[in-house]
């Protein structure tokens, strides 16, 4: 069942990649907040971006009997559920207006959502035209 995405669900997935991505970024940039807060947010979203891939990479490998240890399936799992509890202790804990809390927590899934849909994008187009 390797069938090829349609260019428009590629095209959404960039776009949620990038616009959750850009939107959590310039949000941090206009933030009035220590540098050292907007590096732990930002470092938060891009470890998300990262053990969010690496969750898909893992999970469809399993599914096609591509030899996955358990220990990194594992990690894959917790890493990604990490980084989301380490983004709403930190939102829970700022001294942020409410709807600013939400913006980053959206805009923080948006891209962890698009990481997953263009990382199974390209897996796809990648196993339906093989070298």
């Amino acid at each position: 069942m390797n069938s090829k995405p349609s260019n428009a669900f590629v095209a959404a997935s960039w776009v949620a990649l990038l616009a959750g991505m850009a939107a959590f970024i310039i949000g941090l940039w206009n933030a009035q907040m220590p540098l050292n807060e907007k590096g732990y947010y930002f470092t938060v979203l891009m470890y998300g971006l990262f053990s969010a891939v690496s969750l898909q990479k893992s999970v469809r490998d399993q599914l096609e009997g591509v030899a996955v240890t358990n220990i990194y399936y594992s990690l894959s799992w917790f890493s990604t559920i990490l980084t989301v509890a380490l983004l709403v202790v930190g939102l829970w804990n700022a001294t942020l207006a409410l709807s600013e809390k939400g913006f980053y927590a959206m805009s923080f899934m948006l891209a962890l959502f698009g990481a997953i849909a263009v990382q199974k994008n390209t897996r796809d187009t990648r196993s339906s035209n093989p070298i």
